[in-house]
């Protein structure tokens, strides 16, 4: 053992007759049991152990996501491996995730300070004394509290709107089905990035609406492209996710944004912003409904900003005329947004909680960033130091289905183009998510193996499944 507490530990892994990450466990597991490895033992790094069992890197690892999914090792942000005690962890009940890393679900950061995750537990808990209203039907798109809370949250961001423009939806997903009932019918076309938020490709397709994308740069949507789609195919809208961009990260500079929003107006196109990250990054650009609140319908979500888990979305239409189809369609499909969770959000946007649920996600986001610019090539990377999401093009010889399924064989999720891309060949490229529950340290481990992935050809990677 050196200074550090680190062993040098060398097992034999012949005598266990199963591919070589699973004798990894085995043998930990059997040391760990019968004492030759204490608890709280530093493990060697991955690398050192590949080399002194003359395996491959990404084999060793994989052996060390499957030993922490069974409780038996755990890492720690900056430090290493450590042996664990799976009994006293049992006893211990469990956090909800252990083991393989997901990077394919677009979440923010969870919050894991407990005086924060006290302060938003005693605002879910001061709901109790409104519990009987809460259970009841209410009227369609909140309460003038509700509404006036979302307007000071909404102001934030520079949208400024009036209650009777503004609707609170039950999530995005509602908020964007809506606008397309109103202002497209089937057949009718819709403007989208060539790779774009896969939601509104179900939900166009499933009104029977064509899409029609545009080519895009590291500043988002090219006008001139869009002008000759107006001329060509007639849209009656298009689709903007504007700020942070999901997938590429881009997000649209103003000097663009105006470009964009003069041949919206030239054409009579109205402009649906999906400003899904606007309260992420700390000094956006205006937006949309802001430089052109005649011809835009906005929608600020909060699953990227507070919690997925709320289902609340503010939807602010052009004038209050347009804002009564909105409410009917909303209706018609989802009846209300539920009480319990928009009273939620207005509790900790009045009391601040919100404001500090934000900020942790800020600052977690740049940490979570600094980790993935340090250990993957940054000339294969796409992303913005305030996101929690990152565009990874893939160096030559791998494609996306292949580093997609080498990915997952090393505990990993990651979305491959092929969810995002409207028309014509996917590029060789994968969306790496870094929100979640997932520490720091988990991330670490995981985008250490995904660099190591990306080093190796496909062939020889799969080889040490």
């Amino acid at each position: 053992m050196d200074a550090a507490g680190m062993i040098s530990w060398n097992p034999d892994l012949r005598r266990w007759g199963k591919p070589h990450y699973l004798a990894i466990v085995e043998a930990l597991a059997e040391d760990v049991r019968t004492g030759r490895l204490a608890v709280g033992t530093r493990l060697p790094p991955q690398r050192a152990l590949a080399e002194a069992l003359d395996l491959n890197f990404t084999t060793v690892a994989r052996g060390y996501v499957e030993a922490q999914k069974r409780g038996l090792v755990e890492g720690r942000v900056g430090q290493g491996t450590f042996v664990t005690d799976p009994a006293g962890r049992e006893r211990a009940a469990p956090p909800a995730h252990r083991g393989a890393v997901d990077f394919t679900m677009n979440l923010p950061p969870e919050p894991d300070d407990p005086a924060l995750i006290a302060r938003m537990r005693a605002g879910y808990a001061a709901l109790a004394a409104e519990l009987p209203n809460l259970l009841r039907y209410q009227g369609f798109g909140g309460t003038e509290h509700d509404k006036a809370a979302a307007l000071r949250w909404l102001s934030r961001r520079g949208v400024i709107a009036t209650s009777d423009r503004l609707l609170i939806c039950p999530g995005t997903h509602s908020a964007l089905g809506a606008i397309l009932d109103t202002v497209a019918q089937p057949g009718d076309a819709i403007c989208v990035e060539r790779l774009t938020y896969p939601g509104i490709r179900a939900l166009a397709a499933r009104r029977g609406l064509q899409l029609v994308d545009l080519p895009i740069d590291e500043d988002g949507v090219d006008p001139e492209a869009f002008a000759a789609a107006c001329t060509r195919a007639a849209p009656k809208a298009i689709y903007l996710n504007p700020l942070l961009q999901n997938p590429t990260t881009a997000t649209i500079k103003r000097g663009r944004r105006q470009a964009i929003i003069e041949v919206a107006r030239r054409y009579a196109v109205t402009i649906i912003e999906d400003d899904a990250y606007a309260f992420v990054c700390p000094t956006p650009p205006p937006s949309f409904a802001t430089l052109a609140p005649e011809i835009t319908y906005y929608i600020a979500g909060l699953a990227k900003c507070l919690g997925a888990g709320l289902r609340i979305a503010y939807l602010v239409a052009p004038n209050a005329r347009a804002s009564l189809p909105l409410a009917a369609a909303l209706r018609a499909t989802a009846v209300m947004a539920s009480p319990l969770t928009t009273s939620l959000a207005t509790r900790w946007i009045d009391d601040g909680t919100a404001e500090a649920v934000l900020g942790f996600i800020r600052t977690e986001s740049r940490n979570r960033q600094s980790i993935a610019a340090r250990l993957l090539p940054p000339e294969l990377v796409q992303a913005d130091p305030h996101g929690f999401h990152l565009w990874l093009s893939l160096p030559e010889g791998w494609t996306r289905s292949a580093f997609a399924s080498q990915a997952r064989a090393v505990g990993l999720g990651v979305v491959g183009s092929d969810a995002f891309c409207t028309s014509g060949k996917p590029p060789e490229a994968a969306r790496v998510c870094l929100g979640g529950l997932a520490t720091r340290a988990e991330i670490t481990q995981a985008l250490e193996v995904m660099a190591h992935v990306l080093e190796q050809s496909p062939a020889l990677a799969s080889a040490y499944i």
